[in-house]
């Protein structure tokens, strides 16, 4: 298949184009019970576990659903002392892979971002990171009201995209998403530490 039938690479962004803290890539969380009093495992359990997915789907408000939870664990820290630092230690940006997408926009390829986030670190990403600059339009799950990999997911963003699926190439580091962009009709490319995207393209 000539690379020329290819008209938007669908790219992630975490683990893809941000991965973890900028100073060294570590999980954002790694010092929050340091940093900020708050055991990770705790909060993991206590937060992310029963409510994330309605959440990332936009089915809850993160800052309704936070600050309780911050109120019981944590009740010195607000909200948004929080979120601060979990969006600033979570924003370690992948600049190869950035060069090497903007080259291809150059070059006439679309770039859509396609990323599980809820509404308010999608404006961060969007904004504050600017990785809005790199790319066409960003479908994020919040917005989209469904999250990969439901198939659902990777319909709607086809249906935006105003493309066929034979068109569109994601980038990712999650398998269960690449197994199901392949099962939409699409191409896909399983995104590691490793990956280099003008190697990886070459297949197509």
């Amino acid at each position: 298949m000539s690379r020329f039938t290819l008209k938007a690479l669908i790219v992630d962004v975490d683990g893809v184009l941000i991965n973890g803290r900028p100073q060294d890539g570590k999980h954002w969380s790694t010092d929050l019970e340091t940093d900020l009093g708050l055991s990770p495992s705790l909060f993991h359990e206590r937060f992310f576990t029963p409510y994330w997915d309605k959440i990332v789907t936009g089915k809850l408000d993160l800052l309704s659903a936070l600050k309780p939870v911050l109120s019981d664990l944590t009740p010195y820290l607000t909200t948004e002392e929080f979120i601060a630092y979990w969006f600033k230690n979570d924003a370690r940006l992948n600049t190869e892979l950035i060069q090497s997408l903007k080259f291809y926009r150059s070059d006439g390829m679309q770039i859509y971002l396609a990323t599980n986030q809820e509404h308010l670190r999608a404006e961060h990403i969007t904004l504050t990171l600017k990785l809005g600059e790199l790319a066409n339009a960003i479908y994020y799950s919040a917005a989209l009201g469904v999250k990969k990999p439901d198939h659902a997911f990777f319909e709607k963003v086809t249906n935006l995209s105003k493309l066929r699926p034979e068109e569109l190439v994601l980038i990712d580091d999650t398998l269960a998403n690449i197994i199901a962009a392949k099962e939409c009709g699409w191409h896909a490319i399983h995104w590691t530490k490793e990956s280099d995207l003008a190697t990886e393209l070459a297949q197509f």
